[in-house]
């Protein structure tokens, strides 16, 4: 899990995100910081978590599959 920081102004209104280095490089190459392509980043970025995610989860049986979706 990630942990963000958030900044406020002085009524309390949060204004900005920090997101550590670390992630803010794996969302955007170093250097490209279109504020367009900032969305799309963070879209791959959660689907190749997903995609990872699935690829460490075992497959079911269609019966165990369909009794998950039944619960």
């Amino acid at each position: 899990m990630v942990e963000l920081d958030y900044i406020k102004d002085k009524k309390g209104n949060l204004k900005a995100v920090v997101v550590p280095i670390e992630l803010w490089k794996r969302l955007l190459p170093e250097g490209v910081y279109d504020e367009d392509e900032l969305p799309e980043a963070i879209e791959d970025y959660c689907f190749n978590k997903a995609m990872d995610e699935a690829k460490a989860t075992p497959l079911l049986t269609k019966s165990e599959a369909l009794a998950e979706l039944n619960k």
